[in-house]
């Protein structure tokens, strides 16, 4: 199957007004639009993107799917970008394209609560593939806007969970020493209906440091 997927798109109302949310974006479609500026540098927290050319190089790696939630001006307020893992990563060892990587999803804070999150997410899991991977994301609390949320980093988790698992998410037990240095980081994956048991057994291991 090509790795080049057509993008869909979906409208919504908010109270901030119309949102489009588009899967599969292109660097070109990337290009377009105009970056929300909030997406920067806080007293205690940074995005994890901060410029449109970071999106664009994404967009350009087999199979992702780079999804944007951008205004009617084609300003991108929100993100989210599912990719496979680099040849390095623990993760890529289960083989090719089996693992995907929900790697980030991003509002900027004037359009947080207008429920644009959860259409980010469901654009995301429209990838033709995505019962033939395990989807995993991996939640490191130092990267949360806790003064953006006014939250907790146990309160901005349960979030998380509220977000992800009506999609099939759970939280999975690994030894991977960035996610176990705090108590509230964490793994979730969704395993596709199509993986094997075989491959689920490969993923336990793999979660531990042992090679399938």
């Amino acid at each position: 199957m090509s790795d080049q997927f057509p993008s869909e798109q979906r409208v919504i109302h908010t109270r901030n007004g119309k949102i489009t949310i588009r899967s599969f974006c292109t660097p070109e479609m990337i290009r377009e639009c105009t970056f929300e500026s909030q997406f920067g540098i806080y007293p205690r927290y940074k995005s994890l993107y901060t410029r449109r050319e970071s999106l664009e190089s994404l967009a350009r790696e087999p199979g992702a799917n780079i999804v944007l939630a951008v205004t009617e001006e084609r300003h991108i307020v929100g993100f989210g970008l599912l990719v496979h893992p680099d040849p390095d990563e623990r993760w890529s060892r289960l083989g090719h394209g089996v693992m995907i990587e929900l790697k980030a999803i991003e509002i900027c804070r004037d359009w947080r609560s207008t429920g644009i999150a959860k259409p980010i997410v469901e654009m995301m899991l429209t990838h033709p593939r995505i019962e033939d991977m395990i989807v995993y994301l991996v939640g490191y609390s130092w990267t949360w806007d806790l003064d953006g949320s006014a939250q907790s980093a146990q309160e901005y988790r349960r979030k998380l969970f509220q977000l992800f698992e009506p999609f099939g998410f759970q939280e999975f037990q690994t030894n991977d020493p960035n996610i176990c240095l705090k108590p509230e980081n964490m793994l979730m994956a969704r395993i596709g209906s199509r993986i094997s048991s075989q491959l689920q057994n490969q993923f336990k291991w793999l979660r531990f440091g042992v090679d399938p």
